[in-house]
């Protein structure tokens, strides 16, 4: 004897607005966009966490610049050390410049990124 299976009214109608859900073009879009979304926030983020190693790493840079051209100028009196310490500073005041704007574009760009609401 075959086994038939039979669907109910309730099953069927449940299968049908679940597939009415999901193919809805709102969802779809909603589902899309937030998906864009987090792909934007995520790189926004590893844009400025990139900021943060520059600055980290110029900051490495233009202090042990400045070490060096104080000791040289304690030692031999080289007043173009003087120019090598004020350089290095603005290098710092730059990079913590740029830092600011990579944060700020990067908070815009999230801000305004469409998120399909």
């Amino acid at each position: 004897m075959p086994k038939t299976e039979v669907i109910t009214p309730t099953v069927l109608e449940t299968v049908e607005n679940t597939n009415r859900m999901v193919i809805d073009p709102k969802t779809t879009r909603i589902h899309g966009s937030g998906s864009a979304y987090q792909a934007v926030s995520q790189t926004m983020a590893m844009t400025v966490q990139d900021a943060s190693s520059l600055l980290r790493n110029i900051n490495t840079l233009s202090t042990t610049a400045m070490g060096v051209a104080t000791a040289k100028l304690i030692s031999d009196g080289d007043p173009k050390m003087a120019a090598v310490i004020q350089q290095a500073q603005q290098t710092i005041e730059n990079a913590a410049e740029t830092f600011k704007t990579i944060g700020t574009y990067s908070g815009d760009i999230l801000k305004n990124f469409p998120t399909g609401e």
